[in-house]
């Protein structure tokens, strides 16, 4: 019988695990608040309102998998090796940040699926929208940076 695969380092785990979970959770978090409770926008604001809900219903269905699949991971890593908090905090900011940062200057002025508000002077809001990102994704990128030179705690 043939050897198994090796598995990947739980350090690679944490770190994929974080940034899922952190981009599932901004993701989240812009649909429940925004997109539900405020009803600023849909997810694809440029069709029917019948499709802007289906692409809410999508992004939502997106954002609950990447962080069920995040916590997955972190449990299968916590199981195989030592944790490194560091390293899964800092995958943590950086995924949301990320998240948050793609979806203020993709979606919403590359792409123009939608904007944060409409009927509104755009420019506080989009910056109140990037600049939150910009300030997770920059601790999160620093957090790895920091947990790049540390040795994996033993178990």
């Amino acid at each position: 019988m043939p050897d198994a695969l090796p598995r990947p380092a739980p350090r690679r785990r944490l770190l994929v695990s974080g940034l899922l979970l952190g981009a599932g959770t901004a993701g989240a978090v812009d649909e429940i608040v925004f997109h539900q409770l405020l009803h600023w926008h849909h997810f694809y604001d440029r069709a029917s309102g019948a499709a802007g809900l289906v692409s809410d219903g999508l992004l939502h269905a997106g954002t609950f998998s990447a962080a069920v699949a995040g916590l997955a991971l972190l449990a299968d890593a916590r199981r195989r090796g030592p944790f490194t908090a560091v390293l899964w905090w800092g995958a943590v900011l950086t995924g949301a940040g990320a998240f948050q940062v793609w979806d203020g200057l993709v979606h919403h002025k590359l792409l123009r699926l939608h904007q944060v508000r409409y009927g509104v002077d755009l420019t506080g809001y989009d910056v109140a929208w990037v600049l939150p990102g910009v300030a997770l994704l920059a601790a999160g990128v620093l957090l790895l940076l920091r947990a790049r030179g540390r040795p994996v705690p033993r178990p």
